[in-house]
C-alpha cells in the first residue's frame, strides 16, 4: 500500500537510491564487499577491472553511503556501510533465484 504521507522528495532520494544497485559494475563492487574489507587494488584484481574505474565507481558508493572507508597508511580499505546492504543484496539475489525457478 502506498504510504501517502511520503513526500516526492524521499520518493527522489529513494528512487536515487535504487539506481545506484542498477550498474553492473557497482554491483560487482558491493558483491565482493559483502565478503569483508578489501582495498582498490584487490577489488579491480576481483572485478578485472582498471583501479580507476573501480575508483570511479568507489565514489558513487561513498557518496550514496553504501561504502564506508579507513585508511591504513597509504592504503584505502572498503566496506560496506551497515548489514541493511548486504540484507538487500541478499534479498534481491534470493528474489532473482525465485524468478529463475
Amino acid at each position: 500500500m502506498y504510504d501517502s504521507s511520503v513526500t516526492e522528495e524521499e520518493l527522489m532520494d529513494l528512487a536515487d537510491f535504487f539506481k545506484v544497485f542498477s550498474d553492473p559494475t557497482r554491483l560487482k563492487i558491493l558483491l565482493i564487499l559483502e565478503e569483508g574489507e578489501f582495498n582498490v587494488n584487490t577489488i579491480a584484481e576481483r572485478t578485472q577491472m582498471s583501479q580507476s574505474a573501480i575508483s570511479q565507481q568507489l565514489k558513487v558508493l561513498r557518496a550514496s553511503r553504501l561504502v564506508r572507508f579507513r585508511k591504513e597508511g597509504k592504503s584505502i580499505f572498503y566496506r560496506l556501510s551497515d548489514e541493511h546492504i548486504s540484507m538487500i543484496l541478499t534479498t534481491g539475489k534470493e528474489h532473482y533465484e525465485e524468478l529463475l525457478g
